[in-house]
């Protein structure tokens, strides 16, 4: 690289800079299981313990050999990655697989559909789009059965049918401006208005709980509820509503809150009348049955039914987002398993890939399902053979030996939650909580805001106390730990099946060692030396 190429930082300087204050910009050079190995000053390799895992992206440990070969493999054949618009077999046994344990592990309800993508945040709003055109879908459904249904019961008031008077058709009237003693015809062209008006008026909502994190592309990013991600791109996408689901009402009360209707005539022995039907406006609500970058936190089944029996009075579809808890990482394929929680949509991503390729996938129940999604949606890299053939051999990693992968992960995470719970007895005035499940883990601390150490008291109230610490343990302990994104008090642990018991004790001692520091309000140590 020439000098000039150094000096010069085009990709994401600011972050880089950002980065370099907290003690974070070190390059990898290499990685295996949960390790990464950077250079030190002599150009020795530095073995680094990594409990990031790629956003736990990494279930089976970064470079996995049986996936490394088997990728080394389908390159030596020459397996086409750009082939789009042809048949890909294997992606159809991919989503046969997925499809047999979402029946083991969810119920044997009905076969899921399989939309191909390369991330997570492009599989939600994959779903996003699809729950949109199904909205979309559903009203036109609904507009025609109403254009119908006026034309039958306009033929029964032309053969003497009553116009029955009630307060449906009162309400019509004063909202349309109708005359005393309106008839059937001019009812109906009220109702013509004020449909036009509230279907043009009805943009479609989506709702999710607050803390929600979904990504940040244009669409998912209204999902997320941080502020900060999400507010400057307000006015690209469809908005969300955030609940606070835990209370016992909450979610009703927001569903009912969105409730928009629309009024249609219908006819039987006894006359006319004016009716409603529920106009479609709420798309889909979206759910992490482990909440991640707000913190790492599970739900548990009683707001899982509340929400599933709010959304099914009113059809709305559930999106369960387990991109990040997902493929094992909780002791069970799907982390909605153990909480009844089945969705109408599915997103999976990062460990899909098995930590070496970009694959994603939206599973839509099939009575859900739109084959005309097909034609209006598509991908460049989706579906192509290489990512979804690694993608199928991931799966079949994790399902080997009747799941001994999940069954390795409970029992990884519960020793590495017992370690941690430890440490939260010793250190009871510097750790508030550690909470999660299998290998997804916060680890969460007490607010520092007001510490007697300036340092600390400054990383806090900036938001940046998490990256702080992350910072220490990495620089001082060679140890891999960073907060969630949207909760930087917590301290995410998403590491693979392979932690062993000596890593876990190596990262018990460096987090010791941080604690003791933030005990004695040791604010000099945290940070790296000034340059």
């Amino acid at each position: 690289m020439s000098p000039e190429a150094e000096e010069r930082d085009l990709a994401e300087a600011y972050l880089g800079g950002l980065l370099a204050s907290l003690g974070l910009s070190v390059e990898y050079v290499r990685a295996e299981k949960d390790t990464l190995y950077r250079l030190d000053e002599e150009g020795r390799e530095r073995a680094v313990l990594d409990l990031v895992g790629g956003y736990g992206s990494t279930i089976l440990g970064h470079n996995a050999p049986e996936l490394v070969g088997y990728a080394k493999e389908l390159l030596d054949r020459g397996v086409p990655v750009h082939a789009q618009f042809s048949r890909h077999p294997y992606a159809n046994d991919l989503a046969l697989r997925i499809d047999a344990i979402v029946k083991r592990e969810l119920g044997p309800a009905e076969e899921y559909a399989a939309i191909f993508a390369n991330s997570g945040a492009e599989a939600v709003e994959i779903a996003m789009k699809h729950a949109e055109l199904d909205r979309i879908m559903r009203l036109a459904e609904l507009e025609a059965e109403i254009d119908a249904a006026a034309e039958r019961a306009l033929a029964a008031a032309a053969g003497g049918a009553p116009l029955l008077a009630d307060d449906t058709l009162r309400r019509l009237a004063a909202e349309a401006g109708l005359p005393a003693g309106a008839g059937t015809d001019e009812v109906a062209d009220g109702i013509r208005r004020i449909n036009a008006a509230r279907t043009a008026a009805a943009a479609p909502v989506f709702l999710a709980p607050e803390g929600s994190f979904h990504g940040k592309l244009v669409g998912s990013v209204q999902l997320t509820h941080n502020a900060g991600f999400r507010t400057p791109f307000g006015a690209l996408a469809a908005q969300c509503r955030f609940v606070p689901v835990h209370e016992p009402d909450a979610v009703a009360k927001a569903v009912e809150a969105e409730r928009r209707t629309l009024f249609a005539l219908a006819s039987d022995a006894d006359g006319v009348r004016v009716v409603e039907h529920e106009l479609p406006v709420i798309a889909a609500f979206v759910l992490e049955p482990v909440q991640g970058e707000a913190g790492i936190r599970p739900f548990d089944r009683e707001t899982v039914r509340r929400i599933q029996d709010a959304c099914a009075a009113a059809d709305c579809p559930v999106i369960v987002d387990e991109v990040q808890s997902g493929m094992g990482r909780t002791g069970t394929f799907f982390a909605a398993a153990p909480l009844g929680l089945r969705g109408d949509y599915i997103t999976l991503a990062k460990s899909l890939g098995g930590g070496l390729v970009k694959a994603a996938l939206t599973l839509v129940r099939t009575s859900r399902y739109r084959k005309e999604f097909e034609l209006v949606h598509s991908s460049t890299f989706a579906k192509d053979a290489f990512s979804t053939l690694i993608a199928g051999r991931t799966v079949d990693l994790l399902e080997a030996d009747g799941g001994a992968v999940y069954r390795k992960a409970a029992e990884r995470g519960a020793h590495l939650t017992a370690m941690l719970r430890g440490l939260q007895e010793e250190f009871p005035d510097v750790v508030r909580e550690v909470r999660g499940r299998g290998l997804m883990i916060g680890l969460v601390f007490h607010d520092q805001s007001a510490s007697a150490s300036a340092p600390i008291a400054e990383q806090s109230r900036a938001g940046l106390l998490g990256y702080a610490l992350s910072g220490y343990l990495l620089r001082v302990h060679d140890l891999r730990i960073l907060p969630t994104a949207s909760a930087t008090d917590t301290l995410r642990l998403e590491p693979s099946v392979h932690l062993t018991d000596a890593e876990t004790d190596r990262l018990e001692a460096g987090l010791r060692a941080l604690l003791t520091l933030l005990r004695n309000q040791d604010g000099d140590a945290l940070l790296p030396p000034a340059a």
